[in-house]
């Protein structure tokens, strides 16, 4: 499952953006298309991803820790309020957010799930974890999630300010 999950966001995320973007008016802007993704990237890869994580920390924290490679540990449940207030900051931004909102979500993603990501290098390299919460899809959506968020955040204040034709 932990495989799956990540995968799934991204999908969801994605065919519901085209979704939105086909059912939407015409003609198809650039900037129509960010908007809707950035919404449901916020949505799907960060807020149901964030509230996946928090359960399976907080519920199921021997589960978790196994598919991470990990023993059990009393920090589990800070790591899951930590992803409870990344993923219900994710739902907000992406239905009521301001662009400053989704900005901050999307700072407080990269020193987080980015810091998770080095920590998981750090396992591959160190003890060769290679378990599936470690070495699989999550590692790389640690780092594509926030860049992502941020870097739609960037295309999008870039095409607000550009002069119309």
């Amino acid at each position: 499952m932990v495989f799956w999950v990540p995968l799934l966001a991204w999908l969801a995320a994605i065919v519901a953006a085209i979704l939105m973007v086909l059912r939407g008016p015409r003609p198809i802007t650039v900037g129509r298309v960010v908007d809707q993704l950035l919404r449901y990237v916020l949505a799907f890869p960060v807020g149901l991803m964030g509230l996946w994580a928090f359960m399976g920390h907080v519920f199921f924290a021997e589960q978790a820790a196994a598919s991470i490679g990990w023993a059990p540990s009393p920090f589990q449940f800070e790591v899951g309020m930590a992803n409870l207030g990344i993923g219900l900051a994710g739902l907000i931004g992406a239905f009521f957010g301001s662009p400053g909102f989704r900005a901050a979500v999307g700072v407080v993603m990269l020193g987080f799930l980015g810091g998770a990501g080095v920590g998981h290098v750090v396992q591959i390299e160190q003890a060769g974890n290679l378990a599936a919460g470690n070495a699989g899809p999550i590692l790389y959506t640690d780092f594509l999630t926030p860049l992502a968020v941020l870097g739609l955040l960037l295309v999008q204040r870039l095409f607000r300010r550009a002069p119309a034709p």
